[in-house]
């Protein structure tokens, strides 16, 4: 299991696009992908668990990955989540 704790630096945050963008990288992998925040554990490849975040930028949370591609998947998300753009 690895976890990565983010920072989150989309200028919007996490709204619909963003959500829908995440969604997608997560999906990618085999591996079990959550994002924690607050205390609330949430499917990195559910659309509607990740909108119920409602993360804003600078906000910080923690990616956990469990599987085969457990290091590729959180460093994707991790780069997702720091980046400018999406």
């Amino acid at each position: 299991m690895v976890t990565k704790k983010v920072k989150i630096q989309l200028e919007n945050g996490l709204d619909a696009r963003p959500v829908a963008m995440l969604v997608q990288v997560a999906s990618k992998f085999d591996s079990r992908i959550y994002l924690l925040s607050d205390g609330k554990k949430v499917n990195a490849k559910s659309i509607m668990g990740m909108m119920s975040l409602g993360l804003d930028n600078g906000e910080e949370l923690e990616i956990m990955a469990d599987g085969k591609d457990e290091k590729a998947a959180a460093d994707a998300l991790e780069q997702f989540l720091s980046s400018k753009e999406a």
